[in-house]
């Protein structure tokens, strides 16, 4: 369980704080503190812990014989948004990496998830990635994914506990109740390295994110490694949204993506060079092309639900947990089962932005 004391301190802090929402009253971890890691919530007797951080191995040959002891396995790194799916009273939520109930996924849980596995295992806590072309929250997604959306599961936890099922019984309840799952592309030790070298120039070209490693031990030691094509992806998407990134987001990018280049022994090319600045001009472009348009810099999302409450609770969540973005509901109608949602994110920053300088505005470097 967790320390009263310390809950305590974070409250005064201000590292917790009281959320209401779709009709549940918990304490939300709002940042890391101590040994508490963001995103843990509690509703009353109910601990759920936060996902803990995963570091990143830049270099992958030494990193697996720096970071791991025993043999791991591998699995496919979806690029999508973490949440965690757990029964509370007599409902099923989905909660966000920080915390917050997800009106989105939460409505959409019973078209992906069997729910019979809570009525089972009502301890246990689903750890899963949500990506595709339909999710309110990012712009990138798999190329495997071409509409709506999907949830992938790849971690389950006890309540209460900050820890995992080991992979053979996590794996074991996947296949028992056909959880919707990652990718697992094997067990391997640290002399298997030029097979993960193939593995991962395989899902370079499919256009995927990635791997996270994950020691078969009691110490469960855990890395992740990301591809070259998730690196120029991640500044193409964000372009537009700049100004809201710190400097380091872009530099960390640029240098994964030489040193996986390197390591994989892929050539430099006139269309590499040509795609790392198509990632950040085409970006600027789009922006303002389209201030000039509409006076704004924005991009548009579209999900589905099932009701139509959760469509307004997600607006609703947005607005209140977004900075420097503005959302504005273009439509929310009925389409067959679903009530469709379209809404701009307004970046706010970029847009002031080009205003100024549009308009012969000075900037003082």
């Amino acid at each position: 369980m967790i320390d009263v004391n310390l809950v305590r301190e974070a409250v005064k802090h201000r590292k917790a704080r009281s959320e209401e929402f779709l009709g549940f009253e918990y304490l939300r971890f709002s940042d890391d503190y101590k040994d508490i890691p963001r995103g843990t919530v509690i509703f009353q007797d109910t601990v759920v812990w936060g996902y803990p951080h995963i570091g990143r191995i830049f270099m992958l040959e030494r990193g697996l014989r720096e970071q791991f002891k025993a043999p791991f396995w591998v699995e496919e790194k979806v690029d999508g948004y973490n949440v965690r799916i757990f029964k509370i009273k007599d409902r099923v939520i989905a909660l966000s990496r920080g915390g917050y109930i997800c009106p989105f996924t939460t409505d959409r849980l019973e078209d992906f998830i069997p729910l019979e596995f809570f009525e089972d295992n009502p301890d246990l806590v689903l750890c899963a990635e949500v990506a595709g072309p339909e999710n309110p929250y990012i712009e990138e997604y798999p190329p495997f994914i071409e509409k709506d959306i999907g949830i992938f599961v790849f971690d389950i936890m006890p309540k209460g506990e900050l820890k995992f099922l080991p992979q053979k019984e996590k794996m074991e309840l996947i296949e028992k109740y056909n959880l919707p799952s990652v990718k697992v592309l094997g067990r391997f030790s640290v002399e298997d390295v030029e097979k993960l070298k193939k593995i991962l120039l395989e899902l370079n070209e499919q256009g995927r994110e990635g791997v996270v490693l994950k020691e078969d031990s009691p110490e469960n030691r855990r890395a992740k490694y990301i591809t070259s094509y998730a690196n120029l992806n991640d500044i193409k998407v964000t372009a537009k949204n700049m100004l809201q990134l710190p400097p380091e987001y872009y530099t960390n990018r640029i240098l994964r993506l030489v040193l996986f280049m390197e390591e994989e022994g892929i050539e430099r090319t006139s269309h590499l060079y040509e795609q790392l600045g198509r990632a950040f001009i085409d970006g600027l472009f789009d922006a303002i092309e389209q201030f000039k348009r509409e006076h704004k810099v924005y991009r548009s999302f579209r999900c589905r639900f099932k009701n139509k409450e959760n469509a307004v609770a997600l607006l609703e969540l947005l607005n209140r947990t977004t900075r420097n973005i503005q959302v504005i509901e273009r439509d929310l109608k009925k389409e067959g089962d679903y009530w469709v949602l379209t809404f701009d994110k307004v970046f706010l920053n970029m847009t002031g932005l080009l205003g100024h300088l549009l308009s012969g505005g000075l900037v003082f470097d």
